[in-house]
């Protein structure tokens, strides 16, 4: 039973959500409510996911199908997590050439943006409340290591994987 509702719970995460980002609320939404993970996991999880290579919706469902049900667990959220991808794809290219030019798939796409960033920052602030605050209170560490890592991306162009370590090795020292 636990395979067909993680399968089913994936199925809908795949069919509701944009992709990268936009899938951690719904992820971490399904882990939380059917029980099968807390909010800290499922921040531990999306933070292994997007450091291992690949898609982050399809790492997720990797680590919370282990998590959840093992290796059989792993199996079932990745096809439910592809399927949404695969039969969209389909849909897609069998449609895509005859509305390409449509007035109609302009506006769908100016309003598909908006609701992207607003997911977007909906994941920031979901995962800033799980990672800069211990028991209700800021950690200035970590959130001195946020920034860090800001000026370093932004001011300094250092590469995401050197950030990464850099904050992994911070992290460890001082937290």
């Amino acid at each position: 039973m636990v395979l067909l509702e993680l399968f089913w719970s994936f199925l809908k995460i795949g069919f509701t959500s944009f992709g990268g980002l936009s899938m951690i609320p719904l992820i971490s939404s399904e882990m939380v409510s059917h029980g099968w993970m807390n909010a800290g996991e499922v921040s531990d999880i999306v933070a292994i996911a997007e450091m291992t290579p690949g898609p982050l919706g399809l790492n997720c469902a990797t680590f919370a199908g282990i998590k959840t049900a093992g290796i059989a667990g792993a199996v079932a959220a990745n096809l439910g997590v592809l399927m949404p991808t695969f039969t969209v794809c389909l849909f897609a290219a069998a449609c895509f050439e005859r509305f390409k030019n449509g007035r109609r798939m302009g506006q769908i796409m100016v309003g598909v943006r908006p609701v992207c960033i607003g997911l977007i920052l909906a994941v920031m602030v979901s995962l800033s409340m799980t990672n800069y605050y211990i028991d209700s209170a800021v950690n200035y560490v970590a959130v001195g290591i946020g920034v860090l890592d800001l000026f370093l991306l932004v001011k300094c162009k250092v590469s995401i994987p050197k950030v990464l370590l850099v904050s992994a090795l911070l992290g460890v020292i001082l937290i």
